[in-house]
């Protein structure tokens, strides 16, 4: 177990360390790599909160900044699925080899507090499980209110719901299906990196669809971030970088940068079976924002649903072309 001595309880890095290695154990996060790790502490406030330290890469292959000088705001999703994991394992008693089921997941995100630049790398989680108190025996769903802040300044606020199934009752939740663990998936071939807000062929995650406003899932099970472990069917966090890539493609591409993500699933994305991702831009009355409904359907049933909301570009100048504008 690592160290307590912050606050009530809780867990950091040794000092010598401080800005160098996370200690916080990789299986606590469930992430191998420690470039992937990006809590590094954890107080227990009261008895149902709890307040994590995290520290954002400066440089990251996956999560790299968006919309020219801004943090991607999927980092927020990924602290917080962290930082609930975290918390969970180290203090409420849910075993490391259980099953992290996300049911939902939203947040709220200042776009000015994203800057890469002028602001501490440092990120603060305060996370609420409600519904705690009065427990007795196995947690089974853990109701999470989050605020994060980077230095002073309010970062974003949001919350969700997870779940923690055990080992043995998984695999028989699972059945078959188990038998995807490790099996290799034919990969198709992807959209062009800069229509989804990507550089790296590698990271796209959609493949063309039958018609316009579709695409399929694309799955690369060798992806060390997407697929962060051998796995029976499609992480929740894949499925995230999905509806982000499919609403920045249903605005034409450029700088989609969601601020506000709010996903529901309704049930495992299995690796076996085509996914097709489906995105439609809403109908608003607030035209600084752009808000883009995604969902995701798998032999006619539905996967998940997202909805995602950005600032709108700036108005069209005279003389100034499209790629400019979105660059600036």
């Amino acid at each position: 177990m690592p160290p307590r001595g912050m606050g009530k309880r809780g867990g950091s890095m040794d000092e010598d360390r401080r800005g160098a290695t996370a200690q916080v154990p990789g299986e606590f996060v469930h992430r191998a790599d420690p470039a992937d790790i990006f809590p590094t502490g954890w107080t227990q406030l009261r008895e149902n909160r709890f307040s994590v330290s995290a520290r954002w890469p400066a440089a990251h292959p996956f999560f790299s900044p968006v919309a020219g000088d801004r943090h991607d705001p999927i980092l927020v999703a990924e602290t917080i699925r962290q930082a609930t994991m975290l918390v969970a394992h180290a203090e409420l008693g849910v075993p490391v080899d259980d099953q992290f089921v996300m049911w939902d997941l939203h947040f709220t995100a200042d776009p000015e507090a994203l800057a890469v630049n002028g602001l501490p790398s440092d990120v603060t989680v305060d996370i609420v499980f409600s519904g705690l108190e009065g427990r007795r025996g196995r947690l089974r769903n853990l109701p999470t209110t989050v605020r994060l802040t980077r230095g002073s300044r309010p970062l974003a606020t949001g919350g969700g719901l997870a779940g923690y199934t055990s080992a043995l009752a998984y695999r028989r939740l699972r059945g078959e299906r188990m038998a995807a663990l490790g099996r290799p998936v034919p990969l198709i071939p992807g959209v062009p990196p800069h229509l989804v807000g990507r550089q790296r062929p590698q990271d796209v995650v959609l493949g063309p669809g039958a018609w316009a406003g579709q695409w399929q899932l694309r799955i690369d099970t060798g992806h060390a971030i997407l697929f962060r472990r051998q796995n029976d069917h499609v992480p929740g966090m894949t499925l995230i970088e999905a509806a982000r890539q499919a609403a920045t493609m249903a605005v034409g591409g450029g700088a989609f940068l969601p601020t506000g993500v709010d996903i529901s699933f309704d049930r495992y994305a299995e690796l076996d079976s085509p996914c097709w991702i489906e995105a439609e831009v809403l109908a608003g009355s607030d035209p600084s924002t752009t808000a883009v409904r995604v969902t995701g359907r798998q032999e006619g049933l539905p996967v998940f649903t997202c909805t995602l909301t950005s600032p709108s570009p700036e108005p069209a100048v005279a003389g100034v072309g499209l790629d400019s504008r979105l660059a600036s």
